[in-house]
């Protein structure tokens, strides 16, 4: 990406949310800021929440002409018409993911911070490549995908990269320049206002 484009944002769905009350906060940020792309990550293994989740988040996506993805579930975002799945076990799943979603469907692939993983899902077929955590999170192992984790990608491959898991605007501040996308999820929907939250990290594009 060059110095001169700013990242897009892909938001990531909170794991955990209320049916009846979550589709309006996502309603509300995506008429506040220009959104890429909806990721549906919850963390429930029941089928049918899942389902029920991912239709009610394709009545906001849809109209606002945003791309909705699943996470994992290659079978459930082909049943249920999805944009795509977003994978995360790096280059393992994405053949078949692209084999059983087609070449019009958005396939990416979470790598943490390893760059040979990221290219061999990129040479794999995947759209995108997602690093992180890429800030401080008490999930993670305690590695992060350091700013020269981007810097190469941006200037070695094509494929566009996410940068996604710890954000803060000094975090934003300092990948802008070498990241397509910025993973946005529990930093702001922690917060009691979460369009105002993705404000505070959209201005340090």
């Amino acid at each position: 990406m060059s110095q001169e484009e700013q990242p897009q944002i892909y938001l990531i769905s909170p794991p955990e949310f209320d049916l009846m009350e979550f589709p309006d906060r996502l309603a509300a940020v995506l008429d506040a800021q220009e959104v890429a792309c909806v990721r549906l990550t919850l963390a429930s293994h029941d089928e049918d929440r899942i389902c029920r989740a991912a239709d009610a988040l394709r009545e906001v996506t849809t109209p606002r002409d945003v791309a909705l993805v699943i996470d994992r579930h290659i079978v459930l975002a082909e049943r249920l018409g999805l944009d795509g799945v977003h994978l995360d076990d790096g280059a393992r799943s994405v053949r078949k993911a692209r084999k059983a979603l087609g070449a019009d469907a958005i396939v990416g692939a979470f790598c943490g911070t390893s760059r040979h993983e990221g290219m061999n899902a990129g040479e794999a077929g995947c759209d995108y490549i997602s690093f992180g955590p890429v800030g401080t999170t008490a999930l993670a192992d305690g590695e992060t995908a350091d700013f020269e984790v981007f810097e190469w990608w941006s200037q070695m491959i094509e494929l566009p990269v996410v940068a996604e898991g710890g954000l803060s605007p000094e975090v934003v501040a300092r990948l802008s320049p070498v990241t397509d996308f910025f993973g946005v999820g529990e930093e702001i929907w922690r917060e009691v206002d979460a369009v105002a939250a993705l404000k505070a990290l959209t201005e340090r594009f």
